[in-house]
């Protein structure tokens, strides 16, 4: 991974020497999570590792070097370049986005403003978890949400650590860049966390194709509305919708005829319907594909086939069903 080093750079100097003598797998490695005095614990490939000292991987917590207080406030103030309070916007919604599009969730303790969180002190537990660009993923899943009038809303339904934001990214970089059967469509993405393109003062570091533009660390909501007076895209594309807010300005955009790519936390289509906020958009047929991925227990290689022996696996998940507006299964 081209970002190994800048990613250890993010932790305090002994849980540095830590990673860079474990020599892990970092394209690989989706987690590394601190708790203050508990075991330094990884997730690697779908599987839960801790690592030693001296950087050792085990699968029992044992041997693990414990974490300590000053480690996790050494690695806030580094990636909080030592001014944490020009973060606290971030940092009152339990993370921060580091360069690269690498997301490091936080908790501690919450202290409010009436019924609202100003901010979190006495930071005791992170957890970075990394973005994965992997080329090529949406190869499978492209030819589904198309037909003869041209790409379909779709909404992407996965569990968490399932690959929905890599799906989403690499589909967005198809349709954007295009092809000899699909032309290239002008793709505006609203990345509210900055997990989908990784902007840095507003670059993408991630491909996200030659027709696209970003809202990047925006609201959705208002981000969408502000991409349709804007930019004119032709197909919206936006992270982990669910707020009463982001249906209704996915409605705007449907109205203005923009083609939705979207993503959504869940287990499957009825999980879905039984989602007060969500049941509409289903019972309307909103979307015309639904993409739903699941997760698997440290899979094994001969799992990673579907029956047509096309390898489906999108980090650590896979691809369950495509479905039309009818729940119909297609591929």
């Amino acid at each position: 991974m081209k970002d190994r080093n800048k990613i250890i750079c993010f932790f305090s100097g002994h849980i540095r020497e830590i990673l860079e003598q474990a020599r892990l797998d970092f394209e690989k490695l989706q987690e590394i999570r601190l708790r203050a005095e508990k075991p330094f614990l990884i997730r690697l490939d779908g599987e839960e590792y801790f690592l030693s000292e001296h950087g050792k991987v085990l699968k029992e917590p044992g041997n693990a070097w414990a974490v300590t207080q000053k480690e996790i406030r050494e690695t806030m103030e580094l990636v909080g370049k030592y001014s944490l309070y020009a973060y606290e916007d971030e940092l009152k919604q339990g993370y921060l986005t580091l360069q690269g599009g690498h997301r490091l969730g936080i908790s501690g303790k919450a202290v409010l403003e009436g019924d609202k969180v100003k901010s979190i002190r006495y930071i005791s537990c992170l957890n970075l978890r990394l973005s994965h660009q992997i080329i090529g993923c949406g190869d499978k899943v492209l030819p589904c949400l198309y037909d003869k009038a041209g790409l379909k809303h779709t909404l992407i339904i996965s569990p968490p650590r399932c690959g929905k934001t890599t799906l989403l990214r690499d589909l967005i970089r198809q349709i954007s860049n295009g092809s000899r059967e699909l032309p290239g469509q002008t793709v505006g993405v609203v990345d509210e966390r900055s997990e989908i393109c990784g902007c840095c003062q507003g670059i993408p570091a991630n491909d996200i194709g030659i027709r696209t533009d970003v809202m990047d660390a925006c609201p959705k909501a208002e981000g969408m509305m502000m991409m349709i007076r804007s930019m004119a895209p032709e197909v919206l594309a936006v992270d982990e919708i669910g707020g009463e807010k982001d249906i209704s300005a996915l409605e705007t955009a449907l109205f203005c005829g923009c083609r939705l790519l979207a993503t959504v936390h869940g287990s499957s289509l009825e999980d879905i319907r039984s989602k007060p906020l969500l049941r509409r958009l289903v019972e309307e047929q909103i979307f015309e594909r639904y993409v739903v991925l699941y997760n698997l227990p440290a899979p094994k290689e001969h799992e990673l086939r579907d029956a047509h022996g096309a390898d489906n696996r999108i980090r650590t998940g896979m691809i369950r069903h495509i479905l039309d507006e009818r729940g119909m299964s297609l591929c």
